[in-house]
């Protein structure tokens, strides 16, 4: 059976054109993409007193969103025969075989190329920065790290928390500490996120064979992990008003979400129930927005009173 048809009664029916377009949309993971983007974005701001170049913002988000579309794509290919064993995965295009691999890897590669030439017109610095991302992510993370140590999702997500760099160094064109400390909140938010979605499937991780810190450590352990990594994350938060990038806006906001993610770790560690490690790992997710918007918001502030 070709890959981009169905069975129906009587035969095979290809995959109408808005299906396959749809498969291929998936594989881009255009959620995860949002929120880099919302990252790379925030840094893009933080980067100048006023508004970024319009240049810089829109080649910057469109050759970054290219490139995080790129690693996602490859990262379907290679995670695939896994990808078929686990619930939360086993219905994506490849896993299912709706999408023919050579295709897939040919949408990756023509993405990552698009992006990394629309960055180059930016500068170099992004340019490699972004394309060291993507193969921090595609090939150090998926196909190595994520098989070999349960403290892979430590280790890769510093790919995952490049963004804020990236969208500092497309305007600038140079590194800063404070790109730096935006990269260290998302590197420090990155573990308690992906472990308290790991808790919540760690059955489908053993299934699969994949060392995540729940199967090799057991789920006890990982709930100690992601408290600590939680407190962590509230010192680190405090860092960006410490050193003053941000001001008092950005500390009393950040202070409450911190405070909030805490709350959600001390429950899943002394007072877990059934589906709080899936609420632990989406409360995750909007703290990261809108720490981001925190930031934003508190730099334009600034900016305003001046």
């Amino acid at each position: 059976m070709a890959k981009s048809q169905v069975v129906v009664k009587g035969g095979y029916k290809p995959l109408s054109p808005g299906r396959v377009w749809q498969d291929y949309l998936t594989m881009t993971k255009p959620k995860v993409v949002a929120m880099l983007l919302l990252t790379a974005l925030v840094g893009m701001c933080l980067a100048v007193p006023g508004i970024p170049p319009l240049k810089a913002v829109v080649f910057g988000l469109v050759g970054i969103g290219l490139q995080s579309a790129a690693a996602a794509a490859f990262n379907h290919v290679l995670d695939r025969r896994f990808d078929a064993k686990m619930a939360r995965t086993y219905h994506r295009p490849l896993a299912k075989g709706r999408v023919e691999t050579h295709k897939a890897v040919v949408f990756a590669c023509v993405l990552m190329v698009a992006g990394f030439v629309v960055l180059w017109q930016l500068n170099a610095l992004t340019a490699w920065l972004t394309f060291a991302s993507l193969i921090g992510y595609a090939l150090v993370y998926t196909v190595w790290l994520k098989h070999a140590t349960p403290q892979n999702i430590v280790i890769g997500g510093l790919a995952g928390a490049a963004p804020p760099l990236l969208g500092w160094t497309a305007v600038t064109g140079e590194l800063h500490s404070h790109a730096l400390l935006l990269v260290m909140l998302v590197f420090t938010w990155t573990p308690p996120h992906f472990w308290a979605l790991a808790i919540h499937r760690r059955d489908d991780y053993a299934k699969a064979g994949i060392p995540m810190l729940p199967v090799t450590h057991g789920i006890g352990y990982t709930k100690t992990m992601v408290l600590l990594y939680t407190l962590m994350l509230a010192l680190v938060g405090l860092l960006p008003w410490l050193t003053g990038m941000s001001g008092w806006l950005y500390l009393i906001g950040s202070s409450v979400l911190n405070l909030g993610f805490i709350g959600y770790a001390l429950k899943l560690k002394f007072a877990d129930e059934p589906g709080h490690a899936w609420a632990t790992f989406k409360y995750s997710i909007w703290h990261l927005l809108a720490l981001f918007v925190v930031l934003l918001a508190d730099h334009w502030l600034a900016a305003l009173l001046i």
